[in-house]
């Protein structure tokens, strides 16, 4: 378990990643330089991406403003893009990387992901990975999104095992038995949109549990998840959010208190179901 901001969790390669992290997913290309490089100077060493959310030029310009203010090193730096996996052949996804790559405007990225399964049509993009890793392009790949039956396909193939699966979670969606398939094979997860985009934040049972130590009901469920060895990408425009959503490493909940919160898991996604979501 993490027990500050800047604390880092090996992956199954030995790659380091911190924690906690800053989502940038919904925010405009135009506006993302600046939440990035406030993140950057508020501690955040953990920034997550993506080639669909259309900004990956902002991220760029936010890493490289934040590195100037701070005087840290690129390899301070977790970063974080995703092939949006719309069917590609093993040659599209190589150009994917590069143009991520481009508009970052970064020599390499610490992690590289599968957006989607896309019904199952990821063979040729992970062995497009897995070469781009093998180039030391890219510190560690994984995937997004992948159930049980995904990650069963792509082991019948795959060379490198996945080092994350970033999945939606939050105590509406536990993910128990696709959680411990990952832990089985040393994958680790990481949960978007760990507060249900905002719809557990006035659930009574969370409040309560907010009132009794004296946090936000945000609060109160990423460190739900931080308990648990979840590592999170939380997405915040604001200073002051940043900050208070990493300042969640001053209590503890009980047991008790834990199972309050996994007993309000009902499977129940904000976003798309990966066994149907598709886009090609």
């Amino acid at each position: 378990m993490i027990h500050s901001l800047t604390d880092t969790v090996k992956l199954n390669n030995g790659t380091d990643i911190p924690g906690l992290g800053l989502g940038v997913f919904q925010i405009p290309d135009a506006d993302t330089s600046e939440v990035v490089k406030n993140a950057i100077v508020n501690g955040y060493r953990s920034i997550d991406t993506a080639a669909i959310y259309g900004n990956e030029t902002g991220t760029g310009l936010g890493i490289k403003q934040g590195l100037e203010e701070t005087g840290i090193s690129r390899d301070e730096l977790f970063v974080t893009s995703k092939v949006w996996n719309n069917h590609l052949s093993y040659d599209e996804t190589i150009a994917a990387f590069h143009e991520s790559l481009t508009r970052l405007s970064l020599d390499y990225l610490d992690l590289y992901l599968i957006h989607w399964p896309g019904n199952e049509a990821f063979e040729e993009s992970w062995k497009a990975l897995e070469d781009l890793y093998a180039e030391g392009k890219i510190k560690a790949i994984g995937v997004s999104n992948f159930q049980v039956h995904h990650l069963e396909k792509l082991f019948t193939f795959a060379k490198v095992v996945p080092a994350i699966n970033q999945i939606e979670l939050h105590p509406k969606l536990a993910q128990l038995e696709l959680r411990a398939f990952c832990e089985e094979k040393g994958i680790h997860i990481q949960a978007w949109s760990p507060l249900m985009q905002g719809q557990l934040l006035t659930n009574k049972t969370i409040l309560a549990l907010a009132e009794a130590h004296k946090k936000s009901p945000a609060q109160i469920i990423l460190r739900w998840a931080i308990q648990q060895d979840i590592l999170l990408n939380v997405k915040s425009t604001h200073s002051d959010r940043m900050r208070s959503n990493a300042d969640i490493f001053d209590f503890q909940l009980s047991q008790e208190e834990m199972e309050k919160l996994n007993a309000l898991n009902e499977n129940l996604r904000v976003g798309p179901d990966p066994d149907s979501f598709d886009f090609k």
